[in-house]
């Protein structure tokens, strides 16, 4: 091999060398990074109510409370043209419902997007929005179930979000939900959040400190292999659930596991199980012990008794925000820093 040979592969050795380097360290760089913390609202803001989502047949009352809701906060609200629109499972077709949100994206003069409920329907739109206006006005969504989506491409997008209740969840009196609506509004006032959970027998103790991310299950199952999932590395992570036999429970943590999902975790808080069905077969062990025995390999903490999730007491939680988590059997405590 002549010398200029030598010399030329030696600097091509230290050029892609170098340059592998950058890539990683921009990657690490990537995951570490602060997300953006939308301004938080003040009086005279303006809240975006859409429907991204399921149908909302006769739920005009709901929609019109949470109109009166924001109102008595002193912020204006502006309902999208299709929220009551209709194609057969959907408020209206895939177009309509992305339009709405895409105009509540790009809005200056709106500081929140609040989704009106949730149901199954936002995969089908999160692949067309744009983020180029919204990046130069960035605001709230809030939202809970199957909003996980947009949660999930929100944070990807480098944005924190608000998981708290939707304007469905104002069915009952709102005396009934009064927890779920006053963090609701403490959240996007910017005011401190920080919750003390009853103990339980099942939590794994420890004291951890990282950002929180997660939101349902199947969501987040869903979106496994696509770039709508969400890194967990170095992150605490949230789930809940409604409506699932306990083996699909386990199933889907297996197949999360089996993806990485959990190899680099911090921490599990876990919120509410809701409405599981039963199935011939008895799992024969509780949830609590299911997500256990699922995550036996890890011995980061693990948290139960979070109350949000498809109950009436949904505490509202921002996701992306560093969370202090103390585990212990008697009682836990979560703490958002501000």
């Amino acid at each position: 091999m002549s010398k200029i040979t030598l010399l030329f592969s030696l600097c091509c050795l230290l050029f892609f060398g170098e340059k592998e380097r950058q890539q990683l360290d921009d990657a690490k760089n990537l995951k570490s990074k602060t997300l953006i913390q939308p301004p938080y609202l003040k009086p005279g803001d303006t809240v975006a109510i859409v429907a991204p989502s399921g149908i909302l047949k006769n739920r005009q009352k709901e929609v019109q409370q949470a109109v009166e809701l924001l109102k008595s906060w002193g912020l204006h609200a502006v309902v999208g043209d299709h929220v009551f629109s209709q194609d057969n499972h959907f408020a209206g077709t895939d177009a309509q419902r992305c339009e709405d949100f895409q105009k509540a994206m790009d809005d200056p003069k709106v500081s929140a997007i609040w989704c009106a409920r949730g149901g199954y329907g936002t995969v089908r739109i999160i692949d067309n929005l744009d983020y180029t206006k919204f990046r130069k006005h960035p605001k709230w969504l809030i939202g809970y179930s199957d909003i996980t989506a947009l949660h999930n491409q929100f944070h990807n997008e480098g944005f924190e979000s608000i998981h708290a209740l939707m304007c469905t969840s104002l069915t009952d009196a709102l005396n009934d939900i009064s927890e779920s609506v006053e963090t609701y509004r403490k959240a996007i006032f910017g005011e401190p959040l920080q919750y003390n959970l009853k103990g339980s027998q099942y939590n794994r103790i420890g004291k951890v400190s990282a950002p929180l991310v997660g939101g349902n299950l199947t969501m987040l199952h869903t979106m496994l292999g696509s770039k709508t999932s969400i890194d967990t590395s170095e992150k605490i992570l949230f789930i809940e659930e409604i409506g699932e036999y306990k083996y699909h429970i386990d199933r889907m943590l297996q197949s999360l596991k089996r993806a990485g999902y959990f190899d680099n975790c911090k921490g599990l808080l876990v919120g509410d199980m809701s409405k599981l069905r039963k199935n011939t077969t008895l799992w024969g062990s509780s949830v609590e012990q299911l997500i256990l025995d699922a995550l036996s390999d890890y011995d980061f903490p693990i948290c139960f008794n979070m109350p949000a999730g498809h109950e009436k007491d949904n505490r509202a939680m921002i996701l992306g925000r560093t969370i202090e988590m103390n585990v212990s059997k008697e009682q836990s405590s979560v703490i958002f820093q501000k």
